[in-house]
């Protein structure tokens, strides 16, 4: 192939690579604000008398695919505009070689007039002669127009390429008192959109690719005058930082190849090295401050938990996106299960004291938590009794396997009234609440009787419930603060009495007593957000015995957190003659996986550096990129046995400063002094005697931990910025601000800039 062939398939390929649509101005916002500027460009309506006269660009440089995205725009924009004779007028003018009147400002009276005559405008084709058109508009001004008695916006849809000179017209016509909005489709050419654009350029200069985005600047630039209005009042118009693109063709040099020269001197061939050229087309970013109108949201009081993702519906309406372990409830409340092998019985208060409305928010309560909490594999059974004079087991226990059969069955229960006979049905639910089963011992399942009140018992209470209590029934009490003190004496225990003050916050109960139903599984923070990263000293004045005994510690540890990429994070260090990362944050997503991964930590021996692994930990284990989550509680807990650890106090403020909590467990006669400096200002500190000892402190560590985890964390500590970018927080999210030659929303891409 010769070689000049060669070089035009390079470049035809190079183009090619280059996405035809990719859009070319971009809000650097959070995609909730992204949904708030979409929503209130629906919500503004222009109804001032106003000449409105849309100039769409019908050149081959444009092309009839982004004609047709300037003529959705100008649909769009109609759609806010009150026409009418009286108020709005809208004509149309296209231009390429010549400008053609579409139609003029006089020629409708109604919305979908215009919008008809819009959508029936025919693509042209020809040079971008944007010069002609603003001569015809000078000379003729807006046809069928109102002479300058009202505002005159004129809305100019181009790619930017003019084939003439376009300041000085453009000047004439602002001079003139003509509102110019330069709307850029395709890839334009901003330093020519600037010049025709009014001033404030900012606030004038938009992209029709983006049509709800290029809508809403508009309305909020003519907002200003006001010519347009938001349906609400506490809508506004806010600033937004935000990024141009120019697609641009650049040279690179791609190397040098032999070539052959003839001389000037003799007729030999020279060989010779020559450089060649490679030609691509690069985007070259421009930040700018774009203007937009937006309005408070359903989502601003963060209603889903568990980082679940609120997604507005509208004004006033929205639904949570919630992570796998939290899809339970509609707000992303913790999606729990019985995994305890327990047999349950609900057991209403049905009489006069409790009332009707009291009896239905039982029902509604146990209705939520078979929901939440049952499932096809759970070994959970569930059976409800109601009571007042007498008791009535409305749903035996495990007579309903399937949740939705059992919820039907709760519906058809019925209010009964009468006295408030607490003891005579504790009583009665100890000897036939759950049937006639004689299984015993390790053969029987736990049995739970959970009594929900409202109301004083008109007879005695304490005889029946050491009762119950005797014929090993675990009783657990729910009910309002007037009747704790009931609660506790049947219970025989403040920690089984559940009290809640409305009718919300009985639902919010759910949680806690699955915990108590299944109490011996001791669990950890349960529904609760954690990045935690282990750090064992695996050094020789550990010893390879005293080592095992940590593994196991940590094991141990880890069995009272719910490890999955949407909860719990689990990471293991160890460091002795090295450091060495076992397995990182993001590298196991199961509780299995991480405690095998555990096992098989290895122990190093050697001198350790408590300072230099904390270090590793900063840099290598806790960042964005090896897995760390923004806006997720982070806890380091470092195992010692003291050497090695008098350089880690500065490192581990360093976390500390990053918005990472450290912990220290020090382990037999350890330096008492470092690790007090250690554990920093707030003292996080345990002190073990002996490394056996270690299964003994397990509860007060889990304690620690669950308490970090509850505290405030930033969404820019770990910084998820890379190559230096700086967080910066807004708006409940955060953005990046990146070097020089750095782009993308984390500073992950290198970009070719230039000055604008």
């Amino acid at each position: 192939m010769p070689p000049f062939l060669l070089l035009e398939a390079i470049c035809i390929f190079l183009f090619s690579r280059v996405p035809p649509s990719l859009p070319v101005q971009e809000v650097l916002v959070s995609r909730e604000t992204l949904g708030k500027i979409s929503v209130a460009s629906k919500m503004m309506w222009c109804s001032a008398a106003v000449d409105v006269l849309f100039l769409l660009d019908g050149s081959h440089s444009v092309g009839k695919a982004s004609f047709e995205r300037s003529k959705h725009f100008a649909v769009t924009v109609c759609d806010a505009l009150d026409i009418s004779p009286e108020r709005v007028r809208v004509g149309a003018l296209q231009f390429s070689s010549a400008p053609h009147l579409e139609f003029p400002l006089d020629s409708f009276s109604t919305r979908q007039e215009v919008k008809a005559e819009i959508k029936r405008m025919v693509f042209k084709g020809g040079r971008t002669e944007t010069g002609l058109a603003l001569k015809y508009v000078l000379r003729t001004g807006f046809p069928g127009g109102r002479n300058g008695s009202v505002p005159q916006v004129l809305i100019l849809a181009t790619d930017g390429k003019s084939q003439g000179h376009v300041a000085l017209l453009a000047k004439q016509l602002k001079e003139r008192g003509v509102a110019v909005f330069a709307v850029g489709v395709r890839f334009p050419r901003w330093e020519e959109l600037h010049t025709l654009a009014s001033e404030p350029r900012e606030q004038h200069v938009l992209l029709a690719e983006q049509v709800e985005d290029a809508t809403n600047g508009l309305l909020s630039t003519l907002s200003r005058s006001a010519i347009c209005t938001s349906a609400s009042p506490d809508c506004g118009v806010r600033a937004h930082p935000c990024e141009r693109r120019t697609l641009e063709t650049v040279r690179e040099l791609a190397g040098s190849a032999l070539c052959w020269r003839g001389s000037r001197r003799t007729s030999a061939v020279l060989a010779t090295r020559c450089p060649f050229y490679s030609w691509k087309r690069v985007f070259l970013t421009h930040p700018a401050t774009c203007y937009r109108t937006t309005c408070p949201g359903p989502c601003d009081s963060q209603p889903c938990q568990n980082g679940g993702t609120c997604v507005p519906e509208g004004l006033d309406r929205y639904h949570c996106l919630c992570p796998l372990a939290f899809g339970g409830e509609a707000h992303c409340a913790p999606k729990l299960s019985l995994e305890c092998r327990i047999d349950v019985l609900f057991l209403l208060d049905s009489s006069a004291g409790t009332t009707l409305e009291g009896f239905l928010q039982a029902k509604a309560f146990v209705k939520r938590f078979v929901q939440a909490v049952l499932s096809e594999d759970s070994q959970a059974r569930v059976g409800v009794a109601r009571y007042s004079r007498e008791l009535l087991v409305a749903v035996p226990v495990g007579e309903y396997q399937d949740v939705p059969d059992l919820v039907r069955s709760l519906d058809g229960i019925p209010f009964s009234g009468g006295p408030t006979l607490t003891g005579s049905a504790l009583r009665q639910a100890a000897e036939r609440g759950f049937g006639s089963a004689t299984r015993t011992g390790q053969h029987r399942p736990r049995r739970v009787v959970v009594l929900l009140t409202e109301s004083h018992s008109q007879d005695e209470v304490a005889g029946p419930a050491r009762h119950a209590r005797a014929r090993e029934l675990l009783l657990l009490g729910v009910g309002s603060e007037a009747v704790r003190a009931e609660l506790e004496e049947i219970t025989g225990s403040p920690e089984h009495v559940m009290v809640y003050t409305d009718p919300q916050d009985l639902f919010n109960q759910i949680p806690e007593l699955q915990g108590k139903l299944c109490s011996r599984l001791q669990p950890g923070c349960q529904a609760q957000s954690l990045d935690l990263v282990f750090m064992l000293d695996a050094s020789a004045s550990v010893g390879p015995e005293n080592f095992a005994q940590m593994q196991s510690f940590v094991r141990n540890c880890a069995l009272r957190f719910d490890v999955n990429p949407d909860v719990t994070q689990v990471g293991l260090v160890v460091y002795g003659s090295r450091v060495q990362t076992a397995f990182g944050l993001d590298t196991h997503s199961t509780l299995a996986a991480v405690l095998w991964a555990m096992s098989q930590a290895p122990y190093l021996g050697g001198a350790g550096s408590a300072g230099t692994a904390l270090l590793h930990i900063y840099d290598k284990v806790m960042t964005v990129q090896r897995g760390a989550r923004p806006g997720v509680p982070k806890a380091v807990v470092m195992l010692t046995g003291g050497r090695g650890a008098e350089d880690a106090a500065v490192p581990a403020q360093k976390l500390r400063n990053n918005g990472v909590s450290v912990l220290v467990m020090g382990v037999g006669p350890v330096l008492r002094e470092a690790l007090r400096r250690l554990a920093g200002p707030r003292d996080s500190l345990i002190h073990v005697a002996a490394y056996s000892d270690l299964r003994y402190h397990q509860d007060q560590l889990i304690e620690w931990i669950c308490g970090e985890a509850k505290r405030p964390v930033s969404l820019c500590k770990p910084s998820p910025c890379t190559n230096e970018g700086t967080c910066v927080l807004q708006n409940g999210s955060y953005r990046c601000e990146c070097r020089d030659g750095w782009g993308g929303p984390h500073c992950e891409n290198r970009v070719l800039r230039c000055s604008q």
